[in-house]
């Protein structure tokens, strides 16, 4: 029997770290038809303002793969934050 006590999954271990939930929507021109757009989307954990796994990811499409990129929207949200308090007008019971 293997004992799973204080095994902490990647994806946890770098939401502690700082890193957010990154989703990038990225149009490219096809390559055997310029003037048509294909959507990509890329989502990953990464650090949020300077985004180096993207970086990384674009850099290698950029060496490796045919179609040029157009353009790049990024979204990126915190995963891990402070618990939201709203303060109550009234308590009700239920019995």
């Amino acid at each position: 029997m293997v004992s799973r006590v204080g095994v902490v999954s990647e994806d946890f271990r770098k939401q502690v770290l700082g890193y957010g939930l990154t989703t990038a929507q990225i149009l490219y021109r096809m390559p055997d038809h310029p003037s048509l757009l294909q959507t990509y989307v890329w989502q990953n954990y990464d650090l949020c303002p300077k985004f180096p796994e993207l970086f990384k990811f674009l850099a290698f499409w950029q060496q490796k793969l045919e179609g040029p990129l157009y353009s790049v929207q990024v979204a990126h949200s915190g995963l891990i934050k402070p618990a939201e308090i709203k303060a109550v007008d009234g308590v009700f019971r239920l019995h």
